[in-house]
């Protein structure tokens, strides 16, 4: 008889000692967790977002602005290139050919007042052109140093989270071992036999 009675004991006493064990797991990991969450980092956006800096430039763009790139694009075009060849073809032609009452004699005076005042024009408006690229260029560098920005700033912020997460999972790794090792101090207690998994 003394047999089962001190075997029904030491099970009431391992039961005992399960439940202590079994609450005293819950409060540590719920008290991990709540540690756990209290050591989160949230992340916000406080950055303004991203602009499109082509829409911002065309936007500021002035009527005369307006009128240069659209007198820049001519001028660089090939209908241009074709109907100022066929313009100045057409005036050579008539005066050599002395149909307008010989107007502009050889070497064409007028033609080459002509040229002087269309490349005049195209030199200023291909500078202003210049300029807006420049201005559109100075407005892409700045848009790529704020993005840089963001991302380091996303980037910095990623990178924290990994190291919290990695904090956070080497401190569950040294939790499940310190249980385990307190599982089977116990389990040696009791004696209860520790199978092989």
């Amino acid at each position: 008889m003394q047999p089962i009675v001190s075997a029904t004991t030491s099970a009431a006493k391992w039961l005992t000692g399960a439940h202590l064990v079994q609450a005293y797991a819950d409060m540590s990991v719920t008290r991990g967790i709540d540690d756990i969450e209290r050591s989160l980092i949230r992340h916000s956006h406080d950055h303004p977002p991203v602009r499109d800096l082509n829409r911002d430039s065309d936007r500021r763009r002035s009527a005369a602005q307006q009128v240069a790139d659209a007198l820049a694009r001519a001028i660089g075009s090939w209908v241009f290139l074709g109907i100022q060849v066929l313009l100045t073809g057409s005036w050579v032609i008539l005066n050599v050919l002395a149909l307008t009452d010989n107007l502009d004699p050889t070497p064409f005076p007028l033609l080459n007042l002509a040229f002087g005042f269309e490349v005049m024009v195209a030199v200023i408006i291909a500078l202003m052109a210049m300029n807006r690229a420049a201005d559109r260029e100075r407005l892409r560098a700045q848009g790529d140093y704020e993005m840089h920005v963001k991302l380091e700033e996303e980037l910095r912020a990623v990178m924290t989270h990994l190291e919290v997460q990695d904090e956070v999972f080497l401190e569950i790794i040294q939790r499940l071992d310190y249980n385990e090792r307190q599982v089977r101090r116990l389990a040696r207690r009791f004696g209860i036999e520790e199978r092989a998994v």
